[in-house]
């Protein structure tokens, strides 16, 4: 999954460093201070490409001499990947893989058009970059599938949550006040009373190695109560930072955190995932957010709301 999406076309390179000068200004530069020494300092210490009386500082449009790119430039902004994923067959590969690649449903926040998703061969390449070299080249077309078929239904959560909360707490809170399953029955009825746009992705980083709070909650749970709580971490990770427009026309950048868990196949052998999102908590908001969605749907079934609705 720390693959995801290839960009079809290559993002700016960051900025290198500007390297740190090593000699003092001249008194000639305007960032100079006088010195308490009479002497004054001698030209033939400034470096070699330093015009004499010049001044070393660089001024803010001044280009930056080209060095060795850092890996960080080489790296698509958005996506943190290769800016460009090769669809070139390799070398060890002994069947044809697919170039062609898939538009997803998950609209782009830097343009009007939507996500596209790796080709087969984009897939293998990136594999082999990260050091997978026994992945069965016959495997990699129903990996892609997975990938983007966990992709959409992460996306489908996040539009999910967007729907209940980008309309306000207050509104958020009507949308959870009946649980989960009052929302399910009333989201289209709720949702079109105020009529906000539709959430954008703007970009996603994957983080395998890092495990959320929540995650490691569970994970300690599982190993002091394993019959209760799985004891499996998530077998990957990723941030992705949506744009969210409120019934005012401001946008905000949200950021949500996907854990991505496996569980037993079917009897039929078909693997079986599930996938826990949610915003991050990095604001009061955000925490409200969670608490009233999660509360909202305790508060209903412990109280018995529901059957004395129906009785």
């Amino acid at each position: 999954m720390g693959w995801f999406w290839a960009d079809s076309t290559p993002s700016p390179n960051a900025p290198h460093p500007i390297p740190k000068p090593n000699a003092t200004p001249p008194p000639e530069c305007p960032m100079h201070k006088a010195s308490t020494q009479s002497t004054p300092l001698p030209l033939r210490n400034l470096p070699p490409s330093t015009p004499n009386g010049s001044c070393p500082v660089r001024a803010p449009n001044e280009p930056i001499p080209s060095s060795k790119p850092s890996t960080m430039s080489r790296l698509n902004p958005l996506n943190y990947m290769p800016a460009n994923l090769s669809q070139s067959r390799d070398s060890r590969q002994t069947i044809h893989l697919p170039t062609e690649r898939e538009t997803s449903s998950i609209p782009r926040g830097d343009t009007e058009a939507n996500w596209e998703y790796p080709s087969p061969q984009q897939m293998y390449n990136a594999m082999l970059r990260k050091g997978y070299d026994d992945t069965p080249e016959d495997a990699v077309e129903s990996m892609v599938a997975v990938h983007n078929f966990l992709n959409e239904g992460a996306w489908a959560e996040i539009v999910d949550w967007e729907r209940r909360f980008s309309r306000g707490l207050g509104f958020g809170w009507q949308a959870c006040r009946k649980g989960e399953e009052g929302w399910v029955e009333d989201a289209d009825r709720i949702a079109s009373a105020r009529d906000v746009a539709a959430p954008k992705l703007l970009r996603f980083q994957g983080r395998p190695n890092e495990m959320t709070p929540k995650a490691r909650i569970l994970d300690f749970m599982g190993r002091m109560y394993p019959a209760k709580f799985s004891c499996e971490p998530p077998f990957d990770r990723h941030d992705w930072y949506v744009q969210r427009r409120t019934v005012d026309g401001q946008t905000h950048e949200i950021r949500y955190v996907i854990d991505y868990y496996s569980a037993p196949p079917e009897p039929t052998g078909e693997p079986v995932f599930y996938l826990d999102v949610r915003p991050a908590v990095d604001g009061p908001t955000a925490a409200a957010e969670r608490m009233m969605r999660w509360g909202g749907d305790v508060w209903y079934r412990a109280s018995g709301a529901r059957a004395r609705e129906t009785a």
